[in-house]
């Protein structure tokens, strides 16, 4: 080794940053006016699924039937949480960081922005001709008079030893630091609305009601502070569902509207009132907010079984499979049917052209497909949970006896009925009810957010609009000469007509001018 290599072996090393240094950096890098646009580019971009993908809190149906057309992509999509966007931990880790970083940078910016209005207007520079905007007065002027002229134009003013400095557009850091200050409320209400707020999904058929309970939900996600008390003590019967359709031209069969009619009590005991609940006119009972999302067909079956028992009677909700036609699938159970536990998939027709489609999707000509019928056991009292809207899983339907396959019998109308081969039982086809599907929501950061809104758009049209700018006046044996200038970029063109007034106010004939 060299005497050179030696030396500089020997030589102390520059030490590293270490662990507060690290934090130091992460702290500025994380409050920095650049993260903070990338993590509110992030929290819109990540808002995006939420549009996309069906969400459980808002249409399970639509999730459910995404898991029996494409089982694979729903298990990807459930995997990433894209089922349940604004619940997700990636969606709750953008949010916490928006949040931190906002933070960190609104609380400086106020500081800066107290100590600026604090700040004396700065002195007049020496030579005024100087600036970008100059003149020269042809009437004598007095400083105080400068002050006066000045103070009624709304600048703040200081004075000098022959010299006025005034400045204004102070409103342009106020929006932009109430812009700031706006999107951390918005953030604030958000969370205020997760913790104390709840939502969740209920189908109801006519002629059923729903009691606002937590076990009357079929989706129920409260927030962390949300207990069964909390829920408003609200319940409704769906007395009559109406929806209408185009019945002729090009968009025959599209949906026009439709309306719930409830029967509704606002508290236990008191009395019944009837709503109309339409699509984005939600029922409201103390901030409890009523949703009519979608609806569909609930075909009324009775089952009996091999010992002549009537062992089922009832709507069956079906999921809609077809859009356009609302032609949707149904799966009846019967557990308690004698000596065996019966299960049937079946197909409804709102409108049935006799060939095993539909036509129409109002109940012209409702008809019942019958695609299979079974019998053993279901495993429904097994204790793991099923879809009402599957007839088993796998592992179990291997295990039943087919009674009836394939669409062989001829469809059944309102009124009609089916014998199950080998004395097994009998299906009837009765009736048919609609069903609807409602999110009942609470949140009581709705107001709040909708006003920090409010704020941040009339925050930044301020911050874009007003300039800041300053003026000076020095006066010298009785000559003045004004100068100003503008702080804000891009905005010359505007203020050489304000600095053209400025001047005509501050000469002899000022007060006539104005």
């Amino acid at each position: 080794m060299t005497v050179d290599e030696l030396e500089k072996e020997r030589a102390p090393r520059p030490a590293g940053m270490g662990p507060v240094g690290w934090l130091r950096w992460a702290w500025r890098t994380l409050t920095a006016m650049k993260t903070a646009l990338i993590l509110l580019f992030l929290f819109a971009l990540a808002s995006v699924p939420g549009s996309l993908v069906p969400q459980r809190s808002v249409d399970p149906d639509k999730v459910a039937k995404l898991f029996q057309s494409d089982p694979t992509l729903a298990e990807w999509y459930d995997r990433f949480q894209l089922f349940d966007v604004f619940t997700s931990v990636w969606f709750a880790a953008i949010y916490l960081l928006l949040f931190i970083s906002l933070i960190g940078c609104v609380l400086p910016r106020t500081a800066t922005y107290v100590r600026e209005l604090r700040r004396r207007p700065p002195a007049a520079p020496r030579n005024l001709s100087r600036l970008p905007y100059f003149s020269r007065l042809d009437d004598p002027l007095t400083v105080e008079e400068a002050a006066s002229r000045l103070r009624r134009l709304r600048f703040r003013v200081d004075v000098g030893d022959g010299w006025v400095a005034a400045e204004k557009g102070y409103l342009r850091e106020t929006g932009n630091l109430l812009f700031h200050v706006s999107l951390l409320g918005l953030l604030v209400a958000v969370g205020v609305g997760s913790l104390y707020g709840y939502r969740g999904n209920v189908l109801v058929a006519e002629g059923d009601g729903f009691a606002n309970t937590v076990a009357a939900y079929d989706r129920f996600i409260p927030g962390t502070q949300v207990s069964a008390e909390s829920l408003e003590p609200f319940s409704f019967t769906l007395k009559d569902f109406q929806a209408s359709y185009q019945v002729e031209g090009e968009k025959r069969g599209q949906e026009l509207d439709y309306s719930a009619f409830l029967s509704v009590n606002d508290a236990p005991g008191s009395p019944a009132h009837d709503y109309t609940l339409k699509v984005n006119e939600p029922l409201e009972i103390n901030g409890t907010q009523t949703y009519l999302i979608g609806h569909g067909y609930a075909p009324v079956f009775k089952v009996t079984d091999g010992k002549g028992q009537v062992a089922f009677e009832g709507p069956v909700p079906c999921l809609i499979e077809d859009k356009p036609t609302l032609t949707s699938g149904c799966v009846v159970k019967v557990p308690d049917a004698q000596p065996s536990q019966l299960g049937f998939l079946l197909r409804f027709l709102p409108t049935s052209d006799g060939a095993g489609a539909s036509l129409f999707p109002g109940a012209l000509n409702p008809q019942v497909q019958l695609l299979g019928a079974f019998s053993g056991d279901l495993g429904v009292r097994s204790g793991q949970p099923q879809s009402v809207y599957e007839l088993a899983p796998p592992e179990v339907m291997r295990k039943l006896t087919p009674l009836v396959m394939g669409t062989g019998h001829a469809p059944l109308s309102v009124g009609g009925s089916l014998d199950l081969p080998k004395g097994a039982g009998k299906l009837e086809f009765t009736g048919v009810k609609e069903w609807m599907t409602l999110q009942i929501a609470y949140d009581p950061g709705r107001l709040p957010a909708l006003i920090a809104a409010a704020t941040a758009v009339a925050a930044i049209v301020c911050s874009l609009m007003i300039r800041r700018r300053r003026v000076w006046v020095r006066v010298k044996d009785g000559v003045a000469e004004v100068g100003g200038l503008t702080r804000t970029e891009g905005s010359a063109a505007g203020f050489t007509e304000e600095f053209a007034d400025i001047v005509k106010v501050l000469s002899a004939g000022g007060k006539d001018a104005r």
